[in-house]
């Protein structure tokens, strides 16, 4: 690296630490705070697409097809996100080497933004033609590599850095971002849905809320800077072994670690989709049913969720994760044969089938991270953990909604069943082979 480049890499990390020199001790409260702020906007910029992509895009972009060939297209867009996020990592961890932490976060976080945003200012089909299908998918395409780039290390840091007793407890404060996330996007388009007409709706309304998500990453980009600039922080990350390295290496030394880990959370991530974009697909497109009443019926489940990450940290904390993360996938499998007819029995079964699906969506999708920092040596954490994240989303949740979709639609909800249960099936076996878990749990 160059004289330039080194003065350049360190200018905006040196300026942010004279403003944290005061401040020397990052305290778990601190960390878990940053998390949540970082967690809830990534996870309310993915759920504001993947309503968008039910409720705007099939008429917005695509009004030359059906209702459902328009939702499977805008689907297929929503899954680049998910493919790109891997070549983010790659990008931005190189940036990481090279520049430092925080320049990473910052231009990640502002390539989040700009994408973001630039969907609030989308044109329609009838405006752009074939553009306006380029234009939205360039923009998902930004999204997962602001993604890939936007791992801080903070949920690792967080694990490493509280009581071995409580390890449980810490591992599932970063998973509120996702609960948190849905609630205020799904009660957002909830609003705007049953408050304007359906032409207002489609012509601005849907832009407010990504309007939103780019204020909120400004408020995550700043709150994270906060904690990574700070010299204690700095000293954790040596002292942990929280460093970038190249990835190559690191998958020749994890790689066997890396592939187990990504399948481990297979069952919450199926379910994770099950319980949010596929429902609201099928509801929208095989029911009479108002759109902005199962919004809030979401909403109202993902509280229930909220509810099971928290207690997922005390369970795993006496019972261990492996055991937790193997319990909830049995439960995940049994539910795979009935929840099919749940959602398929009118009001009733909705609203249980929402609630029963967040519930154990909580409970193990609150210690999935947890299982997957705790994997690796601490060299090769930091970079191991994200490539892990990276793939368990990509396998788990990228092609979710399009494949439920899909088998609902041309087998019926059992089939969407059966999805379900392949993710419990692979979260079983990737547990039961995993030596390293069990000996760390």
């Amino acid at each position: 690296m160059s004289a330039g480049q080194a003065l350049g890499s360190g200018a905006v990390e040196h300026d942010a630490r004279q403003i944290n020199a005061r401040h020397t001790e990052v305290a778990p409260g601190e960390i878990a705070i940053g998390v949540i702020i970082g967690r809830t906007s990534e996870f309310f910029d993915f759920f504001v697409f993947a309503i968008a992509a039910v409720l705007v895009f099939p008429a917005l972009i695509f009004p030359f097809a059906d209702a459902l060939t328009g939702t499977i297209y805008s689907f297929l867009i929503f899954a680049l996100a998910f493919v790109a996020r891997p070549f983010g990592s790659l990008i931005f961890m190189a940036v990481d080497r090279n520049y430092g932490r925080a320049s990473k976060l910052t231009a990640a976080l502002f390539l989040l933004g700009t994408s973001t945003v630039g969907l609030a200012f989308l044109p329609s089909y009838a405006d752009a033609g074939v553009w306006a299908i380029i234009l939205l998918a360039v923009f998902r395409i930004g999204q997962g590599l602001a993604l890939g780039g936007a791992w801080d290390g903070l949920a690792s840091l967080l694990a490493l850095n509280v009581p071995e007793e409580k390890r449980g407890w810490y591992a599932m404060v970063p998973q509120l971002g996702a609960p948190i996330g849905m609630i205020v996007a799904s009660g957002l388009f909830a609003y705007f849905v049953s408050t304007l007409s359906a032409g207002d709706f489609l012509d601005w309304g849907w832009r407010y809320p990504f309007f939103v998500a780019f204020a909120i990453n400004v408020v995550a980009l700043f709150a994270r800077l906060r904690l990574v600039t700070t010299p204690d922080y700095a000293k954790l990350f040596e002292s942990r072994a929280l460093q970038p390295t190249r990835v190559i290496p690191t998958v020749k030394k994890e790689g066997r670690s890396i592939i187990i880990g990504a399948f481990a959370p297979l069952a919450s991530f199926a379910l994770f989709h099950m319980v949010t974009v596929f429902p609201l697909s099928w509801i929208f497109l095989f029911t009479r049913e108002v759109p902005s009443r199962f919004l809030l019926i979401e909403a109202v489940a993902g509280a229930f969720g909220l509810g099971a990450i928290i207690v997922s940290g005390y369970l795993a904390d006496r019972i261990g994760r492996r055991y937790l993360l193997g319990i909830s996938a049995a439960a995940i499998a049994v539910f795979s044969g009935f929840a099919p007819q749940l959602l398929d029995a009118g009001n009733v079964g909705e609203i249980a089938y929402m609630v029963v699906g967040f519930i154990l969506l909580g409970l193990s999708f609150g210690q999935s991270s947890g299982a997957v920092a705790s994997n690796f040596s601490g060299s090769a954490r930091y970079t191991s953990s994200a490539l892990t994240s990276d793939l368990a989303w990509l396998f788990g949740a990228g092609f979710a909604p399009l494949a439920a979709l899909l088998l609902a639609s041309e087998f019926g909800l059992l089939a969407a069943g059966g999805y379900l249960l392949s993710g419990a099936v692979l979260t079983l076996a990737a547990l039961a082979i995993n030596k390293e878990l069990v000996g760390k749990n």
